[in-house]
């Protein structure tokens, strides 16, 4: 792959109390020099769009007439040459355009008959939605080159599959496509949905007007459209003494990927990520960093992260250098006691998310005082971390006082209260963040041969990852 550039830097405050074993560090990764492949239709692409047909999706009749206008606009979308297909979702998932089993590439003449197939929709039966991703991975498996795509809309909830059905289902899909999920109505699960595309790295919202749909459908085509390497994936090497507790993507939605880490051999621990595009995303790792007999005040590796872009199973380059994860313990607690601001954020994150999360479940028991709270809560949060899109959401669930005492507006709309919910994943950046300035010094160079057991290591290293030999002994 020629052109595309990645690139990682790490945010993190190395120093620890003499008493700690606990590391966080913030992983940036950027993308560029994708866009042209996209935009010349060099990149081979695959797309299903899997469209929720139950009987529920024809009260009001309103739902199903904007699932088929939105999924029109979606096709129209398509760049030419695209294989794609739609699928008509219920009890049990078919094919409903192409009448084959299989995707037929994108043109004037398939865009159209497709959307004539789309237009004889009609809702009928019930909703399983393990049974449409699984006819989806059926038919991507036909492209395994392609940067493969799903997009998947429902109005209810998986009733006439178990959740273990689900589940298996996810685990067999997970890598090898992305999938996007819009909930429409007032009768889906947030919780399904998140669960959905946690595990198959894509995003999720909620629709709260039916006439919205057409935009956000055209606007989730395009940006699929983008996408231009398959997967790329993290690959984290610890050495003996340290282990992974966590890995969490934090922008520009929140998924946790440490369940679907991959061993590659006894040190190393591979993550997907999904398909990219130029684009710029962040991971917070936890280490856990057992001390034993290590000195203090010297810098000590904790881990060591490279990327490896995927396509087919093969990795064709990411042409990034590795970065290194550092620990250095200390008894000066001016210094082990800052945090770095890149992870002081992903943690306030993952709070204003499990308040709003909290804030929704107080709501369901009935609790609206708990709920206030909450939600008053998540709205500060918000606004804290320039979370536009959350405090938005937080305003049409709650009043305040002058006082700042929060209520919970008479009448919730439930698109509202589902719609707080897929919010609790979203993130932003700080105003620091926005012009895309790197991440603390990481130390660049030749890589280093270890002058005891001849072992080369990356620049960013003090110490030899197969034998512990200090680098600073040979300076």
């Amino acid at each position: 792959m020629t052109g595309p550039v990645f690139g990682m830097t790490v945010g993190q405050n190395k120093y620890l109390a003499t008493v700690d074993d606990e590391m966080h560090a913030v992983l940036r990764v950027t993308a560029q020099g994708l866009d042209a492949a996209a935009d010349g239709g060099a990149t081979e692409a695959a797309e299903v769009i899997a469209i929720d047909c139950s009987g529920s999706m024809g009260y009001p009749p309103t739902k199903i007439s904007a699932a088929r206008h939105a999924t029109a606009a979606a096709i129209d979308a398509l760049r030419d040459g695209v294989h794609f297909a739609v699928i008509e979702g219920t009890d049990i998932a078919t094919v409903a355009y192409p009448r084959q089993q299989r995707l037929v590439p994108a043109s004037r003449e398939t865009r159209e008959a497709a959307k004539a197939a789309v237009k004889r929709l009609q809702p009928n039966g019930g909703t399983a939605m393990g049974s449409w991703l699984w006819l989806a991975r059926s038919l991507l498996a036909a492209h395994p080159a392609a940067v493969r795509h799903v997009m998947l809309l429902s109005d209810g909830r998986n009733e006439t599959e178990t959740r273990a059905e689900l589940e298996r289902v996810l685990a067999r899909c997970e890598g090898e496509f992305v999938c996007d999920a819009r909930g429409i109505g007032d009768n889906w699960s947030p919780e399904e949905l998140l669960r959905i595309v946690s595990v198959l790295h894509g995003s999720a919202d909620g629709i709260r007007e039916h006439g919205d749909l057409v935009a956000d459908f055209a606007e989730m085509m395009h940006s699929a459209m983008s996408k231009v390497v398959p997967d790329l994936r993290l690959q984290i090497m610890t050495p003996p003494y340290a282990r992974v507790r966590f890995v969490k993507q934090t922008f520009p939605v929140e998924a946790d990927l440490t369940e679907f880490g991959t061993p590659m051999d006894n040190a190393t621990t591979v993550y997907s990520t999904g398909s990219w595009g130029d684009e710029r995303r962040e991971f917070h790792i936890c280490l856990q960093v057992a001390r034993g007999d290590m000195p203090a005040d010297e810098d000590i590796l904790a881990a060591r992260v490279s990327l490896a872009a995927v396509r087919d199973g093969e990795d064709i380059g990411a042409d990034a250098p590795p970065v290194a994860i550092r620990v250095h313990w200390t008894g000066d607690l001016t210094k082990s006691s800052v945090i770095n601001s890149a992870v002081a954020r992903a943690l306030g994150q993952t709070e204003l998310g499990e308040t709003v999360m909290a804030g929704c479940e107080a709501y369901d028991a009935g609790n609206l005082d708990l709920a206030a709270q909450r939600w008053g809560q998540a709205l500060k949060l918000a606004l804290d971390l320039h979370n536009d899109k959350i405090a938005e959401r937080m305003r049409r669930l709650i009043d305040e006082d002058p006082d700042g005492t929060a209520h919970v507006k008479p009448d919730l709309r439930p698109e509202d209260l589902m719609r707080a919910a897929m919010s609790s994943v979203f993130s932003t950046l700080g105003p620091e963040d926005e012009d895309g300035a790197a991440a603390p010094d990481a130390p660049s160079g030749p890589d280093r041969k270890c002058p005891n057991c001849d072992r080369i290591s990356p620049a960013t290293d003090n110490f030899c990852q197969g034998c512990g030999t200090s680098f600073e002994d040979d300076e």
